[in-house]
């Protein structure tokens, strides 16, 4: 019988790299301690199979939202001469978890939906010319146009402001 391998430690780390987490958010999302994915990655005890799988479900969840979030981009700019769109990101949990509630079930931490438009911003210079800008949400400044505008809360007035920061 073939025993897996799984990751090595150099993959571990550059994983947990890819996915722009702090040890700490990796012993968080694992529930193990921070001392044990430090382990890991300096190859002194193997990583524990269900934090690799959880890493690599997370890597291959933003992978599938890469995707998906791509193909919407090439279909809405085939007619379109121009090609710029801003996508906003979160600079703390708390503003993700205040505005994602929906979503903390795929992507547990606002670095990793971060990490995902940060992939699409890639993906979409590379494969469909079009420039994303990565716009981090501003509070106070989101709140005054919403108010001006008579908006309430939602995913696509997020998106409205964001095309206004451009």
């Amino acid at each position: 019988m073939s025993k897996e391998l799984g990751l090595n430690a150099i993959e571990m780390q550059y994983l947990r790299h890819s996915l722009a987490l702090t040890t700490a958010q990796v012993a968080e999302i694992g529930k193990v301690t921070e001392a044990d994915v430090i382990a890991w990655e300096a190859g002194e005890k193997p990583a524990h199979m269900p934090v690799q799988k959880k890493l690599m479900e997370i890597d291959e969840a933003i992978e599938m939202q890469v995707l998906n979030t791509c193909d919407g981009i090439e279909e809405l700019f085939k007619t379109e001469p121009k090609r710029t769109l801003s996508f906003v990101v979160y600079p703390t949990q708390a503003l993700y978890a205040q505005y994602n509630p929906e979503f903390l079930g795929t992507l547990p931490l606002a670095e990793l939906y971060n990490v995902s438009a940060y992939r699409i911003k890639k993906e979409c210079k590379l494969m469909l010319e079009v420039e994303v800008v990565l716009v981090p949400l501003d509070f106070e400044s989101y709140k005054a146009f919403r108010d001006k505008e008579g908006l309430k809360e939602s995913r696509e007035n997020r998106a409205l402001w964001a095309k206004t920061q451009l």
